[in-house]
């Protein structure tokens, strides 16, 4: 039977075709789409993601405040200067994830339109999409996925643990490209090859507009090319980012991207400060906004626009990630090293009273690595932990087999006195007292705290936290300090303590290494800022990352959760189960959001009707 096609549908053919091969190897099978565990929700031959509106109309402007500054746009080069986020969106990935599928970790060809690798997952190739394009038009090839991945591991040392465990990168084809892995059998590494940024190689080995030579290596100002939705328009160096839609984009009618991408315009205004940022949102100079102070969510949105309704505010449960926000201080410090000190610290910390008093009942106090998913871990560990964690008896403490984790709770002035009186006895196990009203050690030393941060915020929780300490002796100075400043000495490990926070995964694996290893903890620039070197979590780790199946990932992350926990190597904060932001009322979206997002901006657009109503910006 011969069936006639639409444009679009003929478009969805030619897009199916073009991911596999015209003749069969004896090679795994090509494939559109992969998951972590289970089936991809959309099997080849999809239109859209279900979330999008394929009708959405295309047009107007989505402005955004961004706190901060910038002072290049060399997106990738961490170790050098403080980059505009913005400008990162020019760049595309080998796949790109669905925002209902976040738990399973299904992704869909995009720079790549197909995938294959073994059973043992030793490596993994990917088959270009012909008709991928850098916005100059030149194409998207091998030699351009082949030189990101040698390039990014040696510009980012945050890329290069991630990717630690790719022996070789090579072109096998004329549109493909093989990852070797340095062994089998590591399940994630398939999809985390996905997920690599590709840069175009022609751009950065050639010349700028003045006939400089350009240099991956260096900070720079000049509009970056690259192969996504949005190109660079302007860029006003530590002020602004204007990025507008590419009327060629090579892959607007690509079934991942059908209703997505809808605004011409994406404007970012930087501000050097929060009341200031907040003045301007009230002023209509930008229209979105992420709201992570839970006392101007209570209390600084009554002004005229919100009133008259121009202005909307909104919550969306947070389902995407897990998360540990807490104070952090530096094992690599000595004075932090005895457990019992740590847990001190964390006697002296009273959420509750924080909580009534500071973030108007709002937040919830972390318990665990993973706050907020299955994989935190409950009560006692049941057989499938232990089964992981008697071997590691002697390394972990013991009150991960009697004694679930539990912070200290406040809220009173007896529960304080009851936690500091504990705090000081910890103190003293250690080896500290309190001479003369100072905690001090053998030696005479003084325990103190230098907090750094870049965020002034910081002082909500820090001010009463110093206050509470200073009772017992210790003396906490809080320090703010500007981002480039901040970056740096997070990258160097550089500080006593600091707020960190770890998004996790729903499906968690390589990353924890780079989280809490042994390794990460030497490597300048990794994600393991506290420093911690432990055997048990390393070879927790190693479980995640070669578990055979979901109920084995699970059971793997509680002990992990256990272990780190039981160490008392941070002291957890707060967080919301919701997100809070706030918009001006010129936008539409589909009936239904994504299941792990508010979609913002990707599958919004601009309402030309709402927008008249509630005034032009």
């Amino acid at each position: 039977m011969i069936r006639l096609l639409s444009a679009a549908g003929l478009a969805l053919a030619l897009w199916s075709a073009a991911g596999l091969p015209a003749t069969a190897d004896d090679g795994p099978a090509w494939r559109l789409s992969i998951s972590f565990t289970g089936e991809p929700l959309h099997g080849d031959g999809f239109g859209h993601f279900d979330y999008a509106d394929p009708a959405a109309p295309k047009g107007g402007t989505a402005r955004f405040g961004v706190e901060g500054s910038f002072d290049s746009t060399n997106y990738y080069l961490g170790i050098k200067g403080n980059p505009s986020g913005a400008v990162g969106q020019v760049y595309e990935t080998l796949m790109t994830p669905s925002l209902d599928e976040l738990d399973t970790g299904a992704k869909y060809g995009l720079l790549a339109a197909a995938i294959r690798y073994p059973a043992d997952e030793a490596w993994v190739e990917f088959r270009l999409d012909p008709a991928a394009r850098w916005s100059d038009g030149v194409a998207v090839g091998p030699d351009d996925v082949v030189w990101s991945y040698a390039t990014l591991k040696d510009i980012s040392p945050k890329l290069a643990a991630y990717y630690s465990h790719i022996a070789k990168a090579e072109a096998v084809g004329a549109d493909v490209v093989r990852f070797t892995f340095d062994a089998p059998g590591n399940r994630e590494l398939p999809l985390i090859t996905a997920e690599l940024p590709v840069l175009p190689r022609h751009w950065w080995e050639g010349k700028d507009a003045s006939g400089r030579q350009r240099n991956v290596r260096e900070t720079t100002l000049e509009a970056p090319l690259g192969s996504g939705p949005y190109v660079v328009d302007s860029v006003d160096p530590g002020r602004r980012v204007v990025m507008k839609r590419n009327p060629d984009y090579w892959g607007k009618d690509r079934p991942v991207n059908v209703g997505l991408n809808n605004f011409d315009r994406l404007q970012y205004e930087y501000f050097l400060d929060s009341t200031v940022m907040m003045e301007a949102f009230k002023a209509d100079k930008y229209d979105f906004r992420l709201e992570r102070s839970a006392k101007m969510w209570a209390t600084g949105y009554d002004f005229p626009a919100r009133t008259a309704g121009k202005v909307m505010l909104e919550t969306y449960p947070r389902r995407a990630t897990g998360v540990m926000q807490a104070l952090v201080v530096n094992l690599r410090r000595d004075k932090f090293a005895d457990p019992r000190v740590r847990r001190a610290l964390n006697d002296a910390f009273d959420w509750e009273t924080l909580k009534r008093t500071v973030f108007y009942g709002q937040y919830d106090r972390v318990d665990s690595f993973f706050f907020g998913t299955d994989l935190a871990a409950k009560g006692l560990p049941g057989a499938d932990e232990l089964a992981l964690l008697e071997p590691l008896r002697d390394k972990v403490p013991a009150a991960v087999f009697t004694s679930p984790y539990a912070n200290p709770v406040g809220g009173t002035p007896e529960s304080l006195r009851a936690n500091l009186r504990e705090a000081v006895k910890l103190f003293g196990e250690a080896g500290w007292s309190i001479q003369g009203g100072v905690m001090k050690n053998a030696r005479g030393e003084a325990f103190t705290i230098a907090f750094m941060t870049s965020d002034q915020l910081s002082e909500r929780y820090i001010a009463p936290y110093a206050k509470a300490l200073k009772l017992i002796g210790v003396n906490l100075d809080f320090r703010v300090v500007d981002d480039s400043q901040y970056e740096n000495a997070m990258r160097d490990f550089d500080f006593d303590m600091t707020t960190g926070i770890w998004g996790e995964s729903l499906s968690p694996g390589n990353e924890q290494r780079d989280f809490w290893s042994t390794q990460a903890a030497s490597t300048p620039g990794s994600r393991n800022i506290a420093g911690i070197r432990d055997a048990a979590v390393d070879a927790l780790i190693d479980r995640i990352v070669y578990s055979s199946g979901r109920d084995d990932l699970v059971a793997a992350t509680h002990a992990l959760d256990r272990v780190l926990l039981a160490n008392n190597y941070v002291i957890p904060l707060f967080y919301s189960l919701d997100d809070r932001y706030a918009y001006w009322n010129r936008f539409g979206h589909p009936e239904r959001l994504p299941k792990f997002s508010f979609g913002f901006p990707d599958v919004w657009w601009y309402d030309a009707a709402k927008a008249a109503s509630t005034g032009t910006p």
